[in-house]
């Protein structure tokens, strides 16, 4: 190898190097990415990326030639981190409570431990209901179903015990866990507008919710910021051995992810008809501009109010161990930003 090659290969190790990502010599990085994300405007930046081919782009300008991306589209904690597990997929958008708890679940295990690539969202997660009666969480009954993408563990089941332990206090927590179901936001969205079934409410992110909203049958029980102000409710994560194997290739991912939230902020027309080409919900172009300027809604790659999460799962019993710090959750690239 000349003395050119070499200072080359030096300083392509070294900037991936300064970005905290460990380097494994002589290994080959994949050629291709499995990434899921779910259906609403918690996504976008994932669904950005998609429809824009980013990561295809950053790869190209990286150097790494053809990268394959294979997309998925997956609701609910537990599926997606089943998903993982199984290794059927290598990174995944998800809600922070889902990621917190395959954290910590994983966490000393080398072979199933996780690790957090950014931070992704947040957004107005609304509780709509359809039922009269419903209009505060101490209204609900064994018979006032709430359908949620998850039980347990999902963003929107964490989200709600946690706005049930601040009114009937911590120990509480669980009081309206009894009545959850799990259905995917769209099963979620149709049963609630019907009227028809036992869901009497739902936890729907936009466009679910805006969309529920405009039916005059539906209406808003709580909303999320109401306890959690603009806390990221959505966070990328991977296994922590495929990271560390493929320290060039997630370095093109967040370029890419940074890409998308750029996008987002400066041509939001251009980002809802991404939305709409991939998520193909009946939400107009028009609505899914005013979901992004909604003063709930943010997209950052930074995370922020994460711990609040960690807190109170440990504290109730959710998890088993508590991180001393949102670093601990997240790759060493993202040290350096303003998270919490």
């Amino acid at each position: 190898m000349n003395r050119r090659t070499l200072l080359g290969t030096a300083g392509a190790l070294g900037a991936a190097a300064s970005l905290g990502f460990n380097i494994r010599a002589a290994h080959a990085e994949t050629s291709r990415l499995r990434i899921s994300h779910g259906y609403g405007i918690l996504y976008l930046p994932l669904i950005v990326m998609r429809d824009q081919k980013l990561i295809e782009r950053q790869a190209q300008k990286a150097g790494l030639g053809t990268l394959e991306i294979g997309w998925q589209t997956l609701d609910g904690g537990n599926v997606i981190n089943d998903a993982m597990l199984a290794g059927s997929l290598d990174i995944a958008g998800t809600g922070s409570p889902g990621f917190i708890t395959l954290w910590a679940k994983a966490r000393g295990i080398p072979r199933a431990e996780v690790i957090g690539v950014a931070g992704m969202s947040s957004c107005a997660l609304v509780l709509n209901a359809n039922r009269p009666h419903l209009k505060t969480l101490a209204d609900f009954t064994a018979n006032d179903k709430i359908a949620l993408p998850g039980i347990k563990t999902s963003l929107a089941a964490v989200v709600l015990q946690m706005l049930v332990a601040k009114q009937f206090g911590q120990e509480n927590y669980a009081k309206l866990d009894p009545m959850t179901v799990g259905l995917p936001h769209p099963e979620a969205a149709q049963a609630l507008l019907s009227g028809r079934t036992e869901i009497a409410a739902h936890f729907a992110s936009p466009p679910f919710s805006i969309i529920e909203l405009n039916n005059p049958s539906i209406h808003k029980v709580i909303a999320a910021s109401d306890v959690l102000g603009d806390s990221t409710l959505d966070v990328i994560f991977a296994q922590k051995r495929f990271v560390e194997a493929n320290p060039r290739v997630m370095q093109v991912f967040l370029a890419a992810l940074d890409e998308a939230n750029d996008f987002i902020a400066k041509d939001p027309a251009a980002a809802a008809q991404a939305f709409n080409r991939i998520t193909r919900t009946t939400a107009t172009d028009e609505d899914v501009v005013k979901m992004i300027k909604d003063p709930d809604s943010r997209f950052s790659a930074t995370p922020h109010g994460v711990m609040e999460y960690a807190r109170f799962m440990h504290a109730v019993g959710s998890v088993r161990v508590k991180p001393d710090s949102w670093k601990d959750l997240f790759i060493p690239a993202l040290h350096d930003r303003q998270g919490s």
